[in-house]
């Protein structure tokens, strides 16, 4: 058998493309005109028919403008008509924001889907806030589902821009859109009450609508983000606001107010706020280890960026724990600092408190809560279940400057509001730290012992008594057990629980830069990447992709302590760490969790 070969030419298809093109411009062998909105357009109706499944449907065999010689359109436009036409006979589409309507409802109703798929694309990459509201129009208009959604995405992200400067697109926003808007899970920048006028004055735009078409939209609104003084105005504002489905979720929210203590834990999607989970909160610390401050900061992993809180902690403390639970904040006992002074000599005096704050940023506010059974500070917390639990530490007398070391476990209820004993840890420590896995407790490191006349936490005499040791305490169980020991002795140092592991990071007394990762399942520490530059009394978050930040702490550089200003990343999956960006200012002794914020 003979051999031969096939080959393909693609100069030969752009020609064939070009002399339609050349044939339609002389108007030479054209056997169809098309009109629309009194513009002819004379074609091939090879070339139409062989392009379009509309025109090879009219061009069948058996209807009646298989011979016509003109052809009217009157649902295009000329402008559209001819954008669609341009492109059949040479392959580009022209288009632009204003003639992008004409353009793809040609193409829509012609049945050219290359066309329509480079609409969608158009759309989907020029998004922006000028635009949004129309491009979602015309998405779901056309059913567009990629450009919907993104649009959607979009009105979402600047609606705060929108409520100020485009309020009429907004509310001729179609339903579907604006159902999907309320329905997101971030929107920065905007009070839910806006959202709810919103709503309210789009129903008066576009209604009346159906009892069941207004229920469905008012029930993507989150009224426990809502004050109750407001609820109670807004349950009158408006007709759609009495019908009894929103009336009994306005009820709802009310009850989600006055539910004190358990509030974290009866968490819905109607109280939980629109914003990023994954912004990591910076409490307390300062430029100064002695006197830390009441501030707070915001990180936002994905820009990079800080912005401070307006809103302070009550008290100015030194190594209190913090733990977020169902959108608040805890902050939890350490070492209240105060300025004293006699004989005009001033001085700084450390009270171990048993004090425990929550924060509530919905609406900017701290309460107090139901006080530690027990004083504690440079002690450990961490959240099981429904519960806070607090573990060992030690008491500071400021009277005779003496140090106790606590071996007891308590935990915060907050089903009841009530703290509770829990099973006291093998021997007192502190300056340990703790993390959660196995549904159960792991504790590492720390010191113990009492110490007398030494306020300072780097007392010379101490650093033999940094621990190895691992505990674990099973919730089933309700017991502590060993478990292997870390390859170094660890004080003021942090754990991570991340992709099913335990990292230990830093700590003040070994040496600074070494890390290590623990496997539960052989029960095994493994020594990893060390940090180039290690240090100390840092912050560290653990963010949502597995991956740890350790911001600001203090190092030794030249024989001197220095406070810096540095932001790294460990990248648990590869085992490498960089520096992303830089605190507004150097910080030390910041306590860190992850909190949903709004904008």
């Amino acid at each position: 058998m003979d051999s031969y070969s096939l080959l393909y030419s693609s100069s030969h298809r752009t020609g064939l493309l070009s002399g339609f093109q050349r044939l339609r411009s002389q108007g030479n062998m054209c056997d169809v005109v098309l009109e629309a909105g009194g513009v002819s357009f004379p074609c091939h109706r090879a070339l139409l028919a062989s392009s379009s499944e509309y025109f090879w449907a009219l061009f069948g065999e058996t209807t009646a403008e298989r011979l016509a010689g003109s052809i009217r359109l009157p649902a295009l436009t000329p402008e559209g008509l001819d954008a669609i036409l341009d492109f059949l006979y040479s392959g580009w589409l022209n288009i632009s924001s204003p003639t992008l309507p004409v353009v793809l409802e040609a193409a829509r109703y012609l049945q050219v889907e290359t066309a329509v798929s480079i609409c969608e694309r158009f759309m989907t990459d020029g998004l922006n806030a000028d635009n949004c509201c129309c491009y979602a129009n015309l998405a779901e208009r056309h059913a567009l589902s990629d450009a919907l959604e993104a649009a959607n995405q979009t009105i979402a992200m600047e609606m705060g821009t929108l409520l100020q400067e485009s309020r009429d697109d907004l509310l001729g926003l179609n339903m579907q859109s604006l159902m999907a808007v309320l329905d997101a899970d971030e929107i920065p920048g905007v009070k839910e009450v806006e959202l709810i006028k919103l709503a309210l004055h789009w129903l008066d735009e576009n209604g009346p609508l159906p009892l069941l078409k207004s229920n469905l939209l008012l029930s993507h609104l989150r009224f426990g983000l809502v004050a109750p003084s407001d609820l109670t105005d807004l349950s009158h504002a408006h007709r759609a606001m009495a019908t009894p489905l929103i009336r009994s979720q306005l009820t709802r929210a009310l009850e989600y107010h006055r539910l004190g203590s358990t509030q974290p834990i009866r968490q819905s999607k109607q109280s939980t706020l629109r914003a990023s989970p994954d912004r990591v909160l910076l409490v307390g610390g300062g430029s100064r280890p002695d006197w830390p401050e009441q501030k707070m900061l915001a990180f936002d992993p994905r820009s990079r960026k800080f912005s401070s809180l307006s809103s302070g902690i009550p008290l100015r403390l030194r190594n209190p724990c913090v733990c977020s639970v169902g959108g608040f904040l805890f902050v939890i006992g350490g070492g209240e600092v105060n300025e004293g002074g006699e004989d005009g000599k001033k001085s700084v005096t450390v009270e171990t408190s048993k004090k425990v704050w929550r924060y509530d940023p919905r609406f900017d506010r701290w309460e107090t809560m139901e006080s530690m059974l027990e004083g504690r500070e440079q002690f450990t917390c961490c959240v099981v279940e429904d519960a806070i639990y607090a573990i060992g530490g030690r008491h500071t007398r400021p009277d005779d400057d003496t140090h106790t070391s606590i071996a007891s476990v308590e935990f915060y209820d907050m089903a009841t509001g009530a703290w509770r004993r829990g099973a006291k840890m093998p021997r007192p420590l502190y300056g340990h730290a703790s993390a959660v896995l196995d549904e159960g407790i792991y504790v590492s490191g720390g010191r113990s012992g009492n110490q007398v006349g030494s306020n300072r936490v780097d007392n010379q005499d101490d650093r033999r008594e940094s621990s190895r040791e691992v505990l674990f305490w099973d919730l089933k169980g309700r017991m502590w057990e060993k478990r292997a020991s870390m390859t170094i002795g660890r004080f003021s140092h942090r754990l991570a629980t991340a992709h099913g592991f335990i990292y230990a990071l830093l700590g003040m007394y070994e040496p600074f830069c070494d890390i290590e990762q623990y496997d539960s399942q052989s029960d095994h520490w493994t020594r990893l990447r060390p940090l180039l530059t290690g240090s100390f009394d840092y912050g560290m978050a653990s963010t949502p992709a597995g991956n740890l930040l350790v911001f600001g702490g203090r190092r030794w550089s030249d024989g001197q302590e220095v406070i810096v200003k540095s932001v790294l990343e460990y990248d648990t999956k590869t085992d490498r760490w960089r520096e992303i960006c830089q605190l507004p200012r150097p910080l030390t002794g910041t306590e860190c969790t992850l909190l949903p914020l709004p904008d």
